[in-house]
């Protein structure tokens, strides 16, 4: 059954994956993002292919404005099946007694709060109609801390234990609730934690073959799709020679 998909940050990345992922499934679309040029571009390819696509600007870590623009789906978008938590971001690499002030309260307001605001809106509605699934974006990083991840790290730690404790929240419910937790990823994610050093963020995947947005995209189509029955909780996702959140093996 082809189902209504809400995606958070679907204007590049693992969120742009996913958008062109769950249309390739023939599913209807919400995408969100700040960037409402970038938006209708995105919505133009995805229509393009033939998928059903709204979109919705607007930043996660503004409540009102979330909180406006869901209330004010048309009726015929309202029954959300799965959202994908997937607006988040790491900024800086210092060490924790150095680190930037605005850049922890950019990464705990959208990686956390702003995962938080969607749940709150998204949920309930799914616990009401008694089907539903959240696929919230985690990271390696939120299973130990690496040099200079600090914060990041202490916010996808966060999105683990928000994951698990909704799991059990809406255990009574058909609602079925999924980490994924991707490692070494090729997208704009380093270029933004340094604030647009090219040169550095290429670093990140030099010696590596990285994961891409589109494995992740596949993870999270399969999950949603499982049997009924099933509940992928939790997946960790990785490079093949990364072991870990600070072990990589270059070469």
């Amino acid at each position: 059954m082809n189902k209504i998909v809400l995606i958070t940050g679907a204007t590049s990345g693992i969120g742009l994956a996913c958008a062109r992922k769950f249309a390739e499934n023939g599913d209807k679309l919400i995408l969100t993002g700040r960037n409402g040029q970038r938006l209708a571009e995105v919505r133009k390819e995805l229509t393009d292919t033939g998928a059903e696509v709204l979109t919705l600007v607007f930043d996660v870590r503004n409540r009102e404005a979330a909180i406006k623009a869901l209330s004010e789906l048309p009726q015929e978008w309202q029954e959300i099946d799965v959202l994908v938590n997937n607006a988040g971001l790491a900024l800086g690499l210092e060490p924790e007694y150095e680190g930037n002030f605005d850049d922890w309260e950019t990464m705990i307001d959208t990686n956390i709060k702003g995962l938080l605001t969607m749940t709150r809106c998204v949920v309930p509605g799914m616990v009401q109609r008694n089907r539903g699934h959240i696929i919230n974006i985690g990271s390696v990083a939120g299973d130990a801390a690496y040099s200079g991840g600090n914060v990041y790290c202490a916010t996808k730690a966060a999105v683990k234990v928000l994951t698990d404790g909704l799991r059990i929240d809406v255990a009574n419910s058909n609602v079925r609730v999924t980490n994924l937790k991707p490692g070494l990823v090729e997208t704009n994610f380093s270029n933004t934690r340094f604030h647009g050093d090219h040169e550095r963020a290429a670093n990140v995947y030099k010696g590596i073959k990285p994961l891409t947005g589109e494995d992740i995209a596949d993870v999270a189509v399969y999950a949603a799709n499982a049997p009924e029955h099933v509940q992928i909780a939790e997946v960790l996702i990785l490079a093949t020679h990364q072991a870990s959140g600070s072990v990589i093996v270059r070469h």
